[in-house]
């Protein structure tokens, strides 16, 4: 990405209302052609080793407007750039990979479980129970571990109803997040190779947001 992309979202945070917004409107929508830029070869390079449909960068880009409705922070645009890139779009309503761009070494790749419904939980649970070995095979792995090496989300201060303290997969069950993260610094983000950074990551991340997809969505329920 463009330099100045990350000079404009700085400056951004540091004058977050309309009227600054407005008069460096022109700086803005550069910073948005750059990051469209970047999503429109995501969506090329990624699409060679994954189905993505006939996606489209629009489809991709999340607003840079905030909700305030209902928060305490009354700042009306986000300081970062965002896209969620996967099969149907930021809209599909299934697990995709999150792309944040922020500056302060805060980008980031990320894709998980995070926002889930208590059925699709139990889902979760019941496959950990069943048959651990698939995704710790998956998330355990040397090359994942290198560029996520961290789960991140909340974890159940009890155990999960229906399972037994000291089952062999308790951690994993108290999960009511999986969420795995990828951090870029500025110049990372600044160089000419990020996108293929990305891509790689995204390559990495693909069998685990497989998993998650089939598990939470796709997975045929019990009769």
């Amino acid at each position: 990405m463009e330099s100045k992309t990350l000079h404009f979202l700085s400056l951004l945070a540091e004058n977050n209302n309309r009227d600054w917004f407005q008069e460096n409107r022109k700086l803005y929508d550069a910073a948005k052609a750059d990051m469209e830029k970047l999503v429109g070869y995501l969506i090329t390079e990624v699409g060679k080793f994954q189905d993505l449909g006939n996606l489209q960068v629009k489809e991709c880009l999340l607003r840079i407007n905030r909700d305030i409705r209902f928060s305490k922070n009354k700042a009306p645009y986000k300081n970062n750039l965002a896209a969620g890139i996967g099969p149907g779009g930021k809209s599909s309503g299934k697990i995709d990979y999150y792309l944040q761009i922020q500056p302060g070494d805060l980008s980031f790749l990320g894709g998980g479980m995070w926002d889930t419904t208590s059925e699709q939980l139990a889902r979760f649970r019941q496959e950990i129970d069943y048959n651990a070995d698939e995704l710790k095979h998956i998330i355990e792995g040397k090359e994942f571990k290198e560029l996520f090496p961290e789960i991140h989300g909340d974890i159940l201060k009890t155990t999960p109803k229906g399972y037994p303290k000291d089952h062999p997969e308790i951690e994993l069950l108290k999960r009511k997040q999986l969420f795995f993260v990828h951090r870029y610094t500025d110049k990372e983000v600044a160089s000419k190779d990020f996108g293929d950074m990305v891509v790689n990551a995204i390559s990495l991340l693909k069998p685990f947001t497989d998993y998650m997809n089939y598990v939470l969505y796709e997975q045929p329920a019990e009769q």
